[in-house]
């Protein structure tokens, strides 16, 4: 009887994945569609309900949240922790592909988001002018630009990152939230980070 309980005990611990930080993360899919300059309740009524609509119907869907921002929709769709993550993301893909064609024309194609759990996002940052830039040094688009080919680039070379999703709250500037990094371009990437 011992003998058992000892083997049932060294299986248990070969084969029980322990974590310092265990990602206790429910089954997730995330989906963005950008869509510079709309307004917020533009955004809600155009973008996001049509998106939750078409992702209540999936299999083994707990719940659906959604953020309607200016010039972004972000869905959130939950899967019961029992769903492969794989498959979530095909159904889910499979449901982008049928509400993207029923979205209004020239408001933005919605897309998945990286595959990563809630513990996997660490950092939203801005890109703004330095204090005293006047928009006619550095415009929205030097900005954009600055992101999509400096930022963006060196963030994505660092150990551990992903990716790295933009998205621009007005035509051509990017915005997230929470942490601020200022960037010109007479700043070097290197006093940047």
């Amino acid at each position: 009887m011992s003998a058992v309980i000892a083997f049932l005990g060294l299986q248990a611990v070969r084969t029980v994945p322990i974590d310092a930080f265990p990602d206790v993360t429910p089954v997730q899919v995330s989906i963005y569609t950008e869509s510079p300059g709309l307004a917020a309740e533009d955004v809600e009524q155009l973008l996001t309900f049509p998106v939750e609509s078409a992702m209540a119907g999936l299999p083994k869907v707990q719940e659906i949240r959604s953020v309607s921002l200016f010039g972004l929709s972000f869905v959130s769709v939950y899967f019961e922790d029992d769903m492969d993550i794989y498959f979530a993301r095909q159904l889910t893909n499979e449901r982008l592909q049928e509400v993207g064609d029923r979205l209004p024309e020239g408001y933005g194609k919605p897309s998945m988001g990286p595959n990563a759990s809630g513990l996997g996002q660490v950092l939203w940052y801005t890109v703004e002018r330095a204090p005293g830039v006047s928009r006619e040094q550095v415009s929205d688009m030097d900005l954009r630009t600055t992101q999509d080919w400096l930022v963006r680039l060196m963030l994505r070379t660092a150990p551990g990152v992903d990716d790295v999703t933009s998205w621009a709250a007005a035509s051509g500037s990017t915005r997230s939230a929470s942490i601020r990094s200022a960037c010109t371009l007479a700043v070097s990437a290197s006093a940047t980070f």
